[in-house]
């Protein structure tokens, strides 16, 4: 394969984003309906920016309707009260949205972006923030408690109680819970659905089912005798888009991690992406724009170094992500590396081959070829992080990539 053949083809494809124009993506995104903005990592400062500018087009300029984030669907709805209706803290919502990866100074500085459009934009064009991620689901526990103390008095411990416990379980805690709160879910649910409950109630209730389906299983189950919770978590997420989309006239950008937006299979190849199940449900009305980073600096929990065990692979309560950092790779396999080579400046690439494109043989190969490229969650291996790649096929899991050349950690807020 001639490298020199797809550096060139990538070079001719880069939009630049240093000089803010992002007009070259209105033919790149006609027709799309749902756009995953993925990250390498849930720390990097330039992916807050860049997701900013990118949504800012998106709403003026393509007539986006909705921010879905990869967050607390209980807990969102005090950010969408705030950008609706200019109630509440904003700061403290995104505090209790209960991932540390959105507390910062730049998810801030897109509420507060959001609260200034929604306040003068028409009601067709004003901008919903939601949560897709049923996970922390205790605003929805509250509200449930509070519609059944009033309605059903005589039943509402009974019903409640026992799902108390998923407000205080995290995905991936290595103690799953017991399978008995699921049945108690899908009770609540089925007694909300017999009853004159509002749509808003019942969402409610969806909610706490979906968060028992994912904290009563284990994270992974490599024998996939059932379904296990990663698997589950990506096709919520996905089914939640769709709930957005339950409105014609909707187009939602989704914020969440490379893995999650791509098309493709994470997790060692074992978990269908959140972006797999809405290419199959949207064909290319989903748009997977991957963003990765050249070098630089990243904020992410450090995971305890304990091999042997997988369940006590997480970060320890309480611990406060730390600044990372790793050099330019420049291995040839990279993606980064042939991204750099085309432009070194900030720039997005769409991958996505249309009907009058020829693909030359090389870009083809390269496209279809097995990859590597960055990728980091929420916590990372305290010694092997800088070697932390993840094999892709880019022609099987994107649309689009944006390569930022630096990056430097995102801004905490407290």
């Amino acid at each position: 394969m001639d490298v020199s053949a797809v550096t060139a083809w990538l070079a001719s494809r880069a939009i630049p984003l240093e000089n803010g124009d992002l007009a070259p993506l209105r033919p790149v995104l006609d027709g799309v309906r749902v756009l995953g903005m993925g990250e390498a990592t849930h720390g990097t400062r330039e992916f807050f920016l860049l997701k900013h500018r990118l949504l800012e087009f998106l709403v003026t300029e393509m007539g986006f309707t909705v921010l879905a984030m990869e967050a607390s669907v209980s807990a969102a709805e005090a950010v969408n009260e705030h950008i609706a209706h200019g109630t509440g803290d904003p700061a403290e919502a995104l505090r209790n949205l209960g991932f540390w990866t959105w507390d910062t100074a730049e998810m801030l500085g897109l509420v507060e972006w959001l609260r200034a459009h929604n306040a003068t934009a028409p009601p067709g064009r004003k901008v919903r923030f939601a949560g897709i991620d049923p996970q922390l689901p205790g605003a929805s526990l509250r509200r449930l408690a509070t519609h059944l103390h009033a309605t059903a008095p005589a039943r509402a411990d009974a019903l409640l109680d026992p799902l108390t416990a998923l407000t205080t379980t995290r995905l991936g805690s290595g103690h799953p819970l017991d399978p008995d709160v699921e049945q108690a879910a899908a009770n609540l649910e089925t007694y909300l659905a017999e009853t004159d409950a509002s749509p808003g109630i019942r969402a409610h209730a969806r909610t706490l089912t979906q968060a028992a389906a994912l904290l009563t299983r284990p994270l992974l189950n490599p024998h996939k005798d059932t379904q296990d919770a990663a698997t589950l978590r990506d096709r919520f997420l996905a089914d939640n888009v769709d709930l957005l989309l339950a409105d014609p006239a909707a187009k939602v950008a989704v914020w969440a991690h490379n893995g999650h937006v791509m098309t493709g299979h994470h997790s060692g190849g074992a978990v269908p992406a959140m972006g797999l199940h809405l290419r199959h449900r949207h064909g290319p009305a989903y748009y997977a724009l991957g963003l990765l980073f050249g070098q630089g600096e990243f904020r992410a929990k450090r995971l305890r170094p304990l091999l042997k065990w997988p369940r006590l692979r997480r970060p320890r309560t309480g611990e406060r992500p730390v600044t990372h950092r790793v050099p330019f790779s420049g291995a040839p396999n990279a993606v980064e590396t042939r991204l750099a080579a085309a432009c070194p400046g900030d720039h997005l690439v769409d991958l996505r081959r249309h009907p009058d494109d020829e693909h030359p043989g090389d870009v083809t190969a390269w496209l279809t070829a097995q990859n590597h490229l960055r990728a980091y969650g929420a916590a990372v291996g305290r010694y092997t992080y800088k070697l932390a790649f993840m094999p892709t096929t880019l022609a099987d899991e994107y649309d689009g990539l944006a390569y930022v050349a630096t990056s430097t950690c995102s801004t905490p807020l407290r």
